[in-house]
């Protein structure tokens, strides 16, 4: 056993490089493939050096367990469809905060097992972690996935419960950290578990990319703290690696929005996007539509053009028909460019995901730094499904929810196009005074079929 111990830290040496190089290799598009190969060279032989040092391992469950797992994961990898790829992300952030309280709970009831102080403190933390975690998870997967309603939870109630909830849940931790009370263990997991769905719920769904990436850094630190109860150096490696890579996208993420951290998870554009939209509701204005002929011929005839994706691109699942249009256009001698803001879509990176799929160049694809200084001089942008990332509100209305955040400055461009089924509010709930400028023109319909006849009228017309 002492040489297994001794074998099974080099093992797990080599498996944390390993997953030090995926990190390094997600950071880039190009670098993706070869950094998710790493993580999965990493992750088997942290699974199988934790099988073969494991004391009187229940082999059958175990093989039973993973053959289990690989199953379905394997299934949903093939058939989730991009646009659920935001909802199976936060059902995953679910899944291992529910392993960081099973592992929890059955280190607490192992037999004949008692637990000093440390271990009790790692236990306590590690637990009420994955319980916030797993509901949290659940309740974005809801909201993600429209099986629950986007709109936050409101009243001037919800703050006071949210306080109430937390402490009691710290309180009843230590009450077990300091007596090893099994009953204040289970009562606190049980005020994690409501917690969680009363943080996550008055949030609103504008702030949802945030949330998920937020998850995500969680569920890494529920599973360092269980690493440790386990004395698990790879898992509390690993932990650590996702929990601190998760909170720095948090904070870029919020930085790309202008806002804190805290008020996106305490305040919020959710709990006021509502009454900003009802307000800016009650007078009819005047756009301008026009047909994806008259959109294709403008596009023919520029010079250059920039396409700005949306949670609507990935709806339609149009990204193919994007880039034959705009392979269409290039034949023509027109310059086209993507523009990606940071928190399109409905979690991180929704867009890049998107256009990789399609097979889009990388020097193609430009984030809203680089691109925002060309938007003035660029004859036509096509908007495809995007609202909030857009809507010059942020730059010129103080009254909005959304006022200081970051936009693609898409406004500034000489024609805008916006595709989409409806004059309807975006994600965030706010309307969007880009569509009732002059410059731009509506078009609406699914966003495959419109960019669909752009293709077909770009390859019979002229430049």
């Amino acid at each position: 056993m002492q040489n297994l111990t001794q074998y099974a830290d080099w093992a797990y040496l080599v498996g944390a490089v390993l997953f030090v190089l995926t990190l390094r290799g997600l950071s880039s598009p190009i670098s993706a493939v070869i950094g998710n190969r790493y993580g999965m060279i990493g992750m088997a032989l942290a699974v199988m050096t934790t099988f073969f040092v494991a004391q009187n391992p229940n082999v059958p469950l175990i093989l039973g367990a993973m053959a289990v797992g690989a199953c379905i994961g394997i299934y949903r990898a093939r058939t989730v469809p991009m646009t659920q790829m935001p909802e199976t992300v936060a059902m995953m952030h679910s899944l291992v905060g529910l392993a960081a309280v099973l592992i929890a709970v059955a280190a607490v009831f192992h037999p004949g097992v008692t637990h000093d102080m440390v271990h009790r403190f790692e236990l306590f933390v590690g637990c009420f972690i994955g319980a916030i975690t797993f509901t949290a998870s659940v309740i974005a997967w809801g909201k993600l996935s429209a099986k629950l309603a986007a709109r936050p939870l409101k009243g001037s109630w919800v703050k006071p419960v949210q306080a109430i909830l937390f402490v009691v849940m710290l309180g009843l931790g230590v009450d077990y950290f300091m007596t090893q009370d099994v009953v204040a263990f289970l009562a606190m997991t049980g005020v994690a578990l409501v917690f969680g769905y009363f943080w996550i719920a008055p949030i609103g769904g504008g702030d949802m990319p945030v949330v998920v990436s937020l998850l995500n850094s969680l569920s890494g630190w529920a599973a360092a703290g269980i690493g440790f109860t386990l004395n698990n150096s790879m898992l509390i490696i690993a932990g650590s690696l996702v929990g601190s890579s998760g909170a720095i996208l948090s904070y870029i993420m919020c930085r790309a929005m202008n806002r804190s951290l805290l008020n996106v998870l305490f305040g919020g554009f959710g709990t006021t996007a509502g009454a900003a939209a009802d307000e800016g509701a009650g007078g009819e204005k005047n756009y301008r539509a026009g047909s994806p002929d008259d959109a294709a011929f403008l596009m023919t005839h520029a010079d250059s053009v920039v396409i700005v994706p949306g949670y609507g691109l990935a709806q339609a699942r149009a990204q193919n028909a994007v880039k034959e249009l705009a392979e269409a256009l290039k034949e023509k001698g027109v310059k086209v460019r993507y523009a990606i803001h940071p928190v399109a879509g409905r979690m991180p990176g929704h867009m890049n995901v998107l256009l990789a799929e399609a097979d889009v160049s990388y020097e193609d694809v430009f984030e809203m730094e680089a691109i925002n200084s060309d938007f003035a001089s660029t004859d036509v942008v096509l908007v495809i499904g995007a609202n909030d990332v857009v809507n010059p509100a942020a730059k010129d209305n103080p009254a909005s929810p959304i006022y200081g955040m970051p936009i693609l400055e898409a406004y500034r461009a000489r024609t805008v196009m916006v595709i989409k089924r409806s004059m309807a509010t975006g994600y965030a709930g706010l309307d969007n005074d880009l569509f009732y400028l002059d410059k731009t023109m509506m078009i609406f319909g699914d966003a495959k079929k419109v960019v669909e006849e752009m293709v077909k009228v770009v390859m019979g017309g002229g430049h």
